[in-house]
């Protein structure tokens, strides 16, 4: 028999458990949890979809930082823009929502994030540890 999964429930579960961590170090005097969110161009999904990314990582108390670039941003001026969130040491997590303007190569822009920063996963470096089940070190994508 199916068991039926309340989304929203276990997501308010999920927010508040990371909610108490989160004050748990700033307790201890750590550096809060730093969330970088990069879209390039207008998509209004992504819009929508990197708003709530946002507003929860501020709900959580993360110092949360979004860089909206516009649509003729060149790769050039998004790699600088990445290895400046990499070298940010209050950025802990950097998200770059795809999809990104057709003149932009997304694999390169992937492989630009610092592996121990790609909240996704997608970096090379974290797609092996995955498949290899190093778990430990590895960032695992929050989506299959």
């Amino acid at each position: 028999m199916a068991e039926v999964i309340d989304g929203k429930s276990v997501a308010a579960d999920v927010v508040s458990k990371v909610k108490a961590l989160t004050a748990e170090l700033s307790a201890k005097g750590a550096t809060r949890p730093g969330l970088a969110v990069v879209i390039v161009g207008e998509d209004p999904a992504s819009q929508v979809y990197v708003a709530s990314k946002s507003r929860t990582a501020k709900e959580c108390g993360f110092h949360s930082l979004q860089h909206t670039l516009p649509a003729e941003t060149t790769e050039e001026q998004l790699l600088k823009t990445i290895g400046d969130l990499n070298a940010d040491p209050s950025i802990h997590g950097i998200l770059v929502q795809l999809p990104l303007p057709s003149h932009i190569d997304a694999g390169n822009v992937i492989q630009t994030i610092a592996p121990e920063k790609d909240v996704d996963g997608f970096h090379f470096i974290n797609v092996g540890k995955l498949g290899t089940g190093e778990l430990e070190t590895a960032f695992v994508p929050c989506t299959p």
